[in-house]
């Protein structure tokens, strides 16, 4: 894939994009609903902190693109390994924790400079590295050919270990070579993980001491091509990719139960596959898996207000 020319979103922003469509907030400022991400990104992950900027990562080749959530205006600010760049997460020190697909491997960039502050190894053989987690002590990820988790755990004051850690993950079925276990989250209390299994739509809870997992109870519902799960309170958001569309789950603070209060979907919806928040709403990049990708291809981030 031709690589992209790196912006500045410290550049004048073009009158063209004030005038984007958007939405009036509060605050008298107007926020955009729709981003337009490059032609052959091929988005998958999204990460949003406590700025109103979006981080997305290609599957193409890696790349990171960020883009104003106010304006609409974005960059290509890390250049990618040619490896895929999936699930995405960013602390509150803006370091950016990468999921790198196929490439078996995780890193850790810097969400301002895009300097990479430190690349991990976490597979040797066929991996699909797909999903990311930060809780208060660490990094966990997914890996949706093999069953394992892989963390990365922090030191004092946040510090970046030397290498990663691996755990087990026993209680959830794997197919080879299928996307098995995928988007991850933690439980509301924080004693545990939640990880949904694409093909069966089971969602589980995974200790993070044994690796064992159990199915969430869910009064029978499942949550077939689940994705990306975001934890907000107790209520957790799953992207079910290919359905074009979201479930709103309200769950018990240990995260052993739940309720689908309700399903959410959107004619903006083009296969979205993760989901992030800012204020009063969610947005989704348009992963459009359906659609076979070309240098050419279009791709989007579109938002919705929260159920």
């Amino acid at each position: 894939m031709q690589r992209r020319t790196v912006l500045s979103l410290a550049a004048a922003v073009p009158a063209a994009a004030l005038a984007a469509p958007g939405t009036a907030r509060a605050d008298g400022k107007r926020s955009v609903t729709t981003i337009d991400l490059p032609a052959g990104y091929q988005p998958e992950g999204i990460a949003i902190g406590d700025r109103p900027i979006a981080y997305f990562g290609s599957r193409a080749d890696g790349d990171l693109y960020r883009a104003s959530l106010r304006t609409g205006v974005g960059e290509v600010f890390s250049q990618g390994p040619g490896t895929p760049s999936l699930g995405l997460k960013i602390d509150d020190r803006d370091r950016l924790f990468v999921s790198g697909g196929t490439g078996g491997d995780a890193r850790v960039v810097d969400a301002r400079s895009g300097r990479v502050l430190r690349s991990y190894r976490l597979a040797t053989g066929t991996a699909f590295v797909n999903d990311v987690v930060l809780t208060g002590d660490g990094a966990w990820f997914t890996d949706s050919y093999n069953p394992v988790l892989y963390r990365l755990s922090f030191g004092r004051h946040g510090s970046l270990p030397a290498a990663a850690t691996s755990l087990p993950l026993t209680g959830i079925p794997f197919t080879p070579g299928s996307v098995n276990a995928n988007g991850i989250t933690r439980t509301p209390d924080g004693r545990a993980l939640l990880v949904v299994h694409s093909p069966t739509g089971v969602l589980y809870r995974v200790s993070t001491r044994t690796g064992a997992a159990v199915p969430v109870d869910l009064g029978g519902e499942t949550l077939v091509n689940g994705d990306g799960l975001l934890l907000e309170g107790r209520t957790l958001y799953a992207v079910q990719n290919r359905l074009n569309q979201v479930a709103v789950i309200r769950l018990a603070r240990d995260g052993g139960s739940g309720r689908v209060v309700t399903r959410v979907t959107d004619p903006s919806f083009d296969v979205p596959a993760t989901v992030a928040s800012y204020g009063d709403r969610l947005w989704f990049p348009n992963a459009r898996f359906a659609t076979p990708p070309t240098p050419e291809t279009t791709y989007t981030a579109v938002s919705i207000r929260k159920p």
